[in-house]
Formats: structure tokens, C-alpha cells, sequence
């Protein structure tokens, strides 16, 4: 039975403006993941995915690689109560 999560999660470290969100998005897709990314104000990347857990765990696993250009220093996850309340994974501005 699959176990569906939602997963609310901070990335810190050179993370903007080296096609971070962009290729986040492209693996949540990929892995059917739904939810949004955004880049904050004071450098980092907040993200929140919803999915099945393995889904979702695999998306938290590449966020500590990134693209070829990011040098990530962390990632914080916050487990949440599932919701169910998007179709699609999208950037946020």
C-alpha cells in the first residue's frame, strides 16, 4: 500500500541562481511528486512536496546533490500531514 507524505524542506548553501529551482521541479515531476519550490530572500530554497513516500524521500535525497552548479550545505525537513492539495509541481516567485 502506498503511503502518501508531505514534506516541507529548507535548503541551504549556493543554491540560487545556479538552476536550482528549475531542475527541482523537473525531478519532482519526474518522480510524480507534486508541491512548489521557491527561493527566499536570505539565499536559501524552500520546497514543499507531497507524493508517496519513496517519491518524495528520492526528491530529499537529490536536494542534497542539487544541479552540477549548486554547493548544497543543508537540508532541513519538516514531515507534515499529508493534504492532497496540488495537481502539479511548480515554481513559486
Amino acid at each position: 500500500m502506498t503511503r502518501l507524505v508531505r514534506a516541507h524542506i529548507i535548503v541551504s548553501g549556493l543554491v540560487q541562481g545556479v538552476f536550482y529551482r528549475a531542475t527541482m521541479q523537473e525531478v519532482a515531476r519526474s518522480l510524480g511528486v507534486t508541491g512548489w519550490v521557491r527561493n527566499l530572500p536570505d539565499g536559501r530554497v524552500e520546497a514543499v512536496a507531497e507524493g508517496d513516500e519513496e517519491a518524495v524521500k528520492k526528491l530529499i535525497e537529490w536536494a542534497w546533490r542539487g544541479p552540477p552548479m549548486a554547493r548544497v550545505e543543508n537540508v532541513e525537513v519538516k514531515w507534515e500531514d499529508y493534504r492532497g492539495e496540488f495537481r502539479d509541481f511548480y515554481i513559486r516567485w
